[in-house]
């Protein structure tokens, strides 16, 4: 059945979504993320607690080096690991919870805690062996070596 858009949504141009079970409105006031399962009710997806969060990350290059940078504030450098192949790039970590706060006593909870990682394709081959990773005050900067197609190599023959 075709409604009729009210003012706000032909002023904004959004769309009117159904209504959710009150059940539902009720869980995501509070912060509750349901049953631990993939659930889809409407447009909500509940996420399963035990799932990896994507780290989000900046790649930029300069004509020698690919550097990749991500915020790791709270994990110790122990606590994290990265894999280097010649076109890609793991980045595997956990954020540790240290508090012990009862959920009732949330008002608002947004910070992420847990396992968490990312994969990223490289537009360039790299060095997997060239590689600095540093962290400061929760920025890990990795820095690695490109490939330098350009580079050659003369060999002298020796007669044995």
């Amino acid at each position: 059945m075709d409604k009729k858009r009210n003012f706000w949504e032909r002023l904004t141009g959004s769309v009117r979504m159904e209504e959710e079970p009150e059940e539902l409105r009720r869980d995501i006031m509070r912060g509750h993320k349901g049953n631990g399962k993939d659930q889809k009710s409407g447009n909500h997806w509940i996420e399963e607690e035990n799932e990896e969060a994507e780290l989000a990350v900046d790649i930029y290059h300069t004509p020698t080096d690919m550097i990749i940078q991500t915020m790791v504030a709270g994990v110790k450098p122990e606590d994290l690991e990265i894999a280097i192949a010649r076109d890609m790039v793991t980045i595997r970590g956990t954020r540790e919870e240290s508090r012990t706060v009862e959920e009732d006593n949330y008002f608002s909870k947004e910070l992420y805690w847990g396992k968490f990682s990312r994969t990223i394709s490289l537009p360039h081959e790299i060095e997997p062996e060239d590689v600095e990773a540093t962290e400061k005050h929760g920025l890990l900067t990795i820095r690695i070596k490109k490939v330098d197609k350009e580079k050659k190599n003369n060999v002298k023959v020796r007669s044995l």
